[in-house]
């Protein structure tokens, strides 16, 4: 996206609306959240930054077929789903009338559906759809560019009006609306954190990852390759964990690097970082990486950060 130094009435509301984190209010057990607006105002970034926070989603939806599609999801897939975020079908000229009906059908259901409704100037959704060299879906209606975004406008507007909340996107880059999502729609008092953390452990020996954005040699640590009893083994298992952290410098070690991901993964997630990839090595890759990933892979999951562990080399070292 594109930034504009001008910005509308609506923006102002839009802002005075925003003011405060959207905590989910609901009859049934999910956030349902509907992503609606014009295009080019950010629809497909939005649902991207709702699916690394979590939630299930799904773009291109006929309103029609939401209540079913809705059921099925609280059924089946959202064990570990923090609610779920649709993108509908806009295109149709009966759009208005079947998201009326889709949402009594909702409402009748027990379900409390929530509207964001993007917009944008109609000079940056020009401009955005310039760069991006894509038609507006209404221009293969036959009509030009700026007709396209005139009318689209028009048949949303009972939408917005209906709308929960209302997002002016006109001077937000993609890491600003990432982050005016997360802001909005994670709760101070129980934050989810947006950010996943791929913990990668690794020999030196068999190379580096290349996909690291940080990486931690461990060579310092006691090995446990050295003891005849343990080189069998692998860092997930505990004597030769207790052994790795056997010295008080090897637990201070440890003390501190999990200080320090607390510190820092936060002030990633804020500037909408949505992955990090930390490797931690030692000589093989089997013993002291392994360890040392199993034990911050524990205390982040302790935080509620999405944190997954691969150990590269653990069946090489």
């Amino acid at each position: 996206m594109t930034a504009a130094s001008t910005t509308s009435q609506h923006s102002v509301n839009a802002q005075t609306r925003e003011s405060a984190p959207e905590t989910p209010q609901r009859r049934n057990e999910s956030l349902i959240l509907l992503v609606i607006g014009l295009s080019g105002a950010g629809k497909s970034t939005v649902l991207h930054v709702f699916e690394d926070m979590r939630l299930f989603t799904a773009d291109g939806v006929p309103p029609l077929l939401m209540p079913q599609m809705v059921q099925l999801l609280q059924s089946s897939s959202l064990e570990k789903a923090r609610g779920i975020a649709l993108g509908l079908d806009q295109k149709r000229g009966e759009f208005s009338a079947e998201l009326d009906e889709a949402l009594h059908q909702l409402s009748g259901m027990g379900f409390r559906v929530q509207i964001l409704f993007l917009e944008a100037e109609p000079a940056v959704l020009m401009r955005r759809y310039a760069t991006t060299r894509r038609p507006h879906p209404l221009e293969r209606e036959g009509v030009g560019l700026e007709q396209a975004v005139h009318e689209e406008a028009q048949r949303l507007a009972p939408v917005r009006e209906m709308a929960d909340r209302v997002i002016d996107t006109s001077s937000y880059s993609i890491h600003d609306l990432r982050r005016v999502i997360q802001r909005r729609w994670n709760s101070t008092q129980e934050r989810a954190h947006a950010i996943k953390v791929n913990l990668v452990s690794f020999g030196f020996k068999y190379g580096v990852p290349r996909e690291a954005d940080m990486v931690f040699d461990l060579r310092f640590l006691p090995n446990p390759y050295f003891v005849e009893k343990l080189r069998p083994f692998t860092g997930k298992n505990k004597e030769v964990a207790a052994y790795v952290f056997g010295e008080p410098s090897a637990r201070e070690f440890k003390k501190r690097l999990i200080d320090f991901m607390t510190f820092l993964l936060p002030l990633y997630d804020a500037e909408g970082r949505y992955r990090i990839t930390i490797a931690l090595g030692c000589t093989g890759g089997k013993h002291r990486s392994v360890a040392m990933t199993e034990a911050l892979m524990r205390a982040l999951k302790r935080q509620d950060y999405a944190v997954s562990a691969e150990h590269r080399h653990m069946e090489l070292g």
